[in-house]
């Protein structure tokens, strides 16, 4: 009966005679380590809340734009009430009177100058009262100011019309050469000196219980002529054609309109 020869026990003998050991054949790999072997590391992801706060972000905007729509169409109701009950028309006004006293430039382009001015301010509407500010006046002749002045503030009570009185005196104001050479070529002329006037102030509306912030106005007045008086009686200026016009001046941060 032969002896059964077992694979160590051969391998461990033929190391034992120097022969080279005889290759055993790998075990065949598992259905599970294949299936894991090309299957990637497991890695958890953070978790990301985008469209949660992307869809909160839409949702205040398109709130927020509906409440300034909202309070836009109120804003636009109350002024056509406003104005329904109150009707409110701008104030007019109107050179009514200029008196040029004296008028003169010295031989170091210093000028001097006083005028008498007489302006009619006029309240048009029946329940609107108009509050001014100190009026700040300022008078030029092609665009030279030859003058500036201060009329005190008023009250301007409905369906009235104020008369306001003041002298603009210029004391001793540097010129340029071009300006020295306009004027004396003005005071030359047959129609003597064009004047523009302009006045600037700040008014409030009163209507009712209600009052308004106050609101910048600039009044511009042309076609005024005036010539240099010769003699110590003053020079009347022809004010037929004078024409005043009216703007708001709505100031936004720095820039005036």
């Amino acid at each position: 009966m032969t002896d059964r020869v077992h694979p160590n026990a051969a391998a461990a003998a033929a190391a034992t005679n120097g022969a080279p050991a005889a290759k055993t054949a790998p075990f065949p790999a598992t259905k599970s380590q294949l299936y894991g072997a090309s299957r990637p590391a497991y890695r958890p992801q953070p978790y990301h809340r985008r469209r949660r706060s992307r869809s909160c972000c839409c949702s205040v905007c398109l709130w927020l734009s509906l409440i300034l729509i909202l309070l836009i169409f109120l804003l636009a109701v109350a002024s056509a009430v406003v104005y329904l009950i109150y009707r409110p028309q701008r104030p007019s006004f109107s050179v009514s009177a200029v008196k040029l006293s004296h008028f003169n430039i010295t031989s170091s382009s210093l000028l001097n100058s006083k005028f008498d001015l007489n302006v009619s301010a006029r309240n048009p509407n029946k329940k609107l009262v108009f509050t001014y500010n100190p009026v700040s006046i300022s008078i030029f002749s092609n665009e030279i100011d030859v003058g500036n002045g201060v009329i005190p503030g008023f009250v301007h009570n409905t369906k009235n019309t104020t008369l306001l009185k003041t002298s603009i005196i210029s004391n001793r104001q540097q010129l340029d050469s071009s300006s020295v050479s306009t004027l004396k070529s003005s005071m030359k002329s047959k129609k003597g000196l064009p004047l523009q006037i302009q006045l600037d102030t700040k008014v409030k509306l009163k209507m009712g219980a209600l009052k308004s912030p106050k609101i910048g106005i600039r009044v511009s007045c042309d076609g005024i002529s005036v010539t240099v008086p010769t003699g110590k009686s003053p020079a009347t200026a022809s004010t037929s054609g004078a024409k005043c016009k009216v703007d708001l001046r709505v100031k936004i941060w720095k820039w005036t309109i």
